[in-house]
């Protein structure tokens, strides 16, 4: 039997600074970035001082995006998902 996905339970969080993504528990399904004119990086960590569960680099073009899709399962963050933005405009998140 095939699976079927649907967003029923899903939230979005915009963070454009370091940040708490979500103040629960939560499992980040996808995130869409808009880059800064240097290259830069996106740090998802489990709370602000917890581990570092993903480390995205970005390119140097403030009108380059980028969308990175974690999974059916997503990425699972015990606490609650942080994010350490480094030459990045926004990044949108997906979660639930």
């Amino acid at each position: 039997m095939a699976l079927i996905f649907t967003t029923a339970g899903t939230t979005t969080s915009t963070v454009t600074s370091t940040g708490d993504v979500a103040s629960v528990p939560a499992r980040i399904l996808t995130m869409y970035a808009v880059c800064g004119g240097t290259a830069g990086s996106i740090v998802l960590k489990d709370s602000s001082g917890g581990s570092t569960l993903a480390t995205i680099a970005t390119p140097a073009s403030a009108t380059a995006t980028i969308n990175v899709d974690f999974g059916a399962e997503g990425l699972n963050f015990s606490t609650n998902p942080h994010a350490t933005l480094t030459n990045v405009t926004s990044v949108l998140f997906v979660y639930g």
